[in-house]
């Protein structure tokens, strides 16, 4: 690293460990929703609403996801600790989009009927595969708490949370069905791009260190 790059990595890391930084990154992870709930109020969702609703929130669920697990390769790569600061919040975020996606689907898909929602979960993969995601993503929100890592312990909780590379896997899949019936996996692509990679140096990684 240059002597430029490594002072840019030093203000970088500043930053990561002033007590604005996690307001800031909440406001940035809320922005979506917030868009969102204007664009909603005030018409700007296109012919169809509904449709516009469950797409978006899907997207930011996959967008949130890769940002997730981009934390630990920036950690590394810009030598910023500090980063890891910021992964909790995230991962919360992921949930939330992904709650709101279900939400919107089960309210303007399927009104709430639960009866028909596990209908359409045995009748359609996509479907099934989008909530077995959302249940293990429910799982890592409930013990991302503190009191929840000390009941667990240490070793076990980061055992419990490598199910977010599952999570990724899946997500991919759902998107890729999804999109299946419309022939179109340009999106796709680029998403499964992205997390094979934040996935791959992972890998690379655990494999350096074992060799």
């Amino acid at each position: 690293m240059g002597s430029g790059q490594a002072a840019a990595a030093r203000v970088f890391a500043e930053y990561c460990r002033h007590s604005y930084a996690k307001p800031l990154v909440f406001v940035l992870a809320l922005l979506p929703f917030l868009y969102l709930l204007w664009a909603a109020a005030f018409d700007q969702l296109g012919a169809n609403p509904a449709e516009a609703l469950v797409r978006a929130t899907g997207d930011w669920t996959l967008r949130m996801l890769c940002v997730v697990l981009a934390v630990t390769p920036l950690r590394v790569l810009t030598g910023s600790p500090a980063l890891a600061r910021f992964r909790r919040i995230l991962g919360l975020f992921v949930y939330f989009y992904a709650l709101l996606h279900l939400l919107s689907y089960s309210g303007f898909d399927m009104a709430f009927d639960l009866g028909d929602i596990a209908r359409d979960i045995v009748k359609r993969p996509f479907i099934l595969v989008g909530f077995v995601a959302f249940v293990l993503l429910t799982g890592l929100a409930l013990t991302s708490f503190n009191r929840a890592i000390k009941a667990l312990g240490g070793r076990n909780w980061q055992r419990l949370h490598r199910a977010v590379y599952g999570v990724a896997g899946l997500a991919i899949l759902h998107f890729f069905w999804m999109r299946a019936g419309k022939n179109d996996f340009a999106e796709v692509a680029v998403y499964a791009a992205v997390l094979m990679a934040l996935l791959g140096w992972r890998l690379w990684r655990w494999l350096h260190n074992k060799g």
